[in-house]
């Protein structure tokens, strides 16, 4: 017997994290978290793909779940500069990290850090709730290329960044959403 909960938990103003593996259900979960919200402005991070019928499938869904009122912004590589244009006063979704960090893949990892603490300090500017979407990656096999170890290595570390300013913390696997606000404990 499959147990149901569909008690929303309370959206306090600040960053919130919501983490985990592919096809866990993390979207459906950040979209859940703002949903009762009057005006929402959903960011897009990933990047188009031409000629994927399995990818434009996948971002067909995204589109028709989300509340028709929300505002869609797809800013590509400017993320930081995306979120700082935005009324701080109006809550945003930004779904995920993984269309940021692979954007910048080619910085060297001093851009990097650039690039992610820019990128931090945009989302430390927003007064109401921003709910962030980042994929975990590490948990699967070990990248057999360089380019995805270091999107895995970049994916891993930008959320323990984002984690050290988070107001709350979600993990999401096989359709669960679990606080890691309330269930863990800070690594030193």
């Amino acid at each position: 017997m499959a147990h149901s909960n569909k008690q929303k938990p309370e959206v306090p103003n600040g960053l919130i994290v919501v983490s985990g593996p592919s096809r866990g259900g993390k979207s459906r979960w950040a979209e859940h978290l703002l949903s009762s919200q009057e005006r929402v402005t959903y960011v897009a991070t990933s990047a188009h793909r031409s000629n994927d019928p399995s990818w434009d499938e996948r971002m067909r869904l995204h589109r028709e779940r989300r509340p028709v009122h929300w505002q869609l912004r797809e800013p590509g590589a400017m993320l930081a500069e995306c979120i700082r244009t935005e009324e701080a006063h109006h809550p945003l979704l930004i779904d995920a990290l993984g269309g940021f960090t692979a954007v910048h893949l080619d910085r060297d990892d001093h851009q990097w850090e650039q690039e992610a603490e820019e990128l931090i300090e945009s989302l430390l500017t927003r007064i109401c709730p921003t709910v962030i979407v980042i994929e975990e990656t590490g948990w699967g096999v070990v990248p057999a290329t360089k380019i995805g170890g270091l999107f895995r290595d970049r994916q891993g570390w930008l959320a323990q960044r984002l984690e050290q300013h988070a107001t709350d913390s979600w993990l999401v696997v096989q359709g669960r959403a679990l606080n890691l606000t309330q269930l863990g404990i800070l690594v030193p």
